[in-house]
């Protein structure tokens, strides 16, 4: 009898291992990269118990875009928790959330790769056009302005940017940008 007959199972375990492989095969080698074998060789876990969580590779690649979704739902919730001010709120987390990306290369890249799935995946631009419409809604009463709507697409624009390097924003060029646009939320 082998040792996985012995060992303890922990799929929520397992699962958020799959997709942090993933992730990172995605990160560092692009969408293309993200298959199930490499995932389960990197991983080290079978490759039926990789199938076990994820039966097709949409599935891992839906779990991946739902798992990042989450991880930015906590950035903009965290970043809405320390500003005092209602109007603007959700728009100015977000555009922090999105310009800070930056700063954080393991998440940089993986919304990079993330990012350009997006434009070749109707799927995944399906969920995050339902994100992007649920928070809409539920923020219909402080962030619903033109000056809002103004930002969070400048927002995207900056992402956009970023992810393709397009544009060489400086630090103090980046934090008037970021400034100006925070500017606007109140109005």
């Amino acid at each position: 009898m082998s040792n996985a007959h012995h060992r303890k199972k922990q799929p929520v375990l397992v699962r958020q291992q799959l997709l942090e492989v993933a992730a990172r095969l995605a990160a560092s080698d692009g969408m293309a990269a993200v298959t199930l074998d490499a995932v389960s060789a990197a991983s080290s876990v079978s490759k039926g118990g990789l199938l076990h969580h994820f039966p097709t590779k949409n599935a891992l690649l839906d779990a991946l875009f739902e798992s990042l979704l989450e991880k930015f739902d906590a950035d903009i919730e965290e970043l809405m928790r320390g500003d005092p001010l209602p109007q603007g709120r959700f728009t100015r987390a977000y555009l922090r959330a999105v310009s800070g990306l930056k700063e954080r290369p393991d998440d940089s890249r993986s919304w990079t790769q993330v990012t350009i799935a997006l434009l070749a995946e109707p799927r995944l631009r399906l969920r995050w056009r339902q994100w992007v419409q649920a928070r809409a809604e539920e923020y219909i009463g402080t962030d619903s302005s033109l000056d809002a709507q103004v930002v969070r697409f400048a927002a995207d624009g900056l992402w956009f940017a970023d992810t393709l390097e397009s544009h060489d924003i400086n630090g103090v060029l980046r934090r008037d940008l970021i400034d100006r646009l925070v500017e606007l939320t109140g109005k």
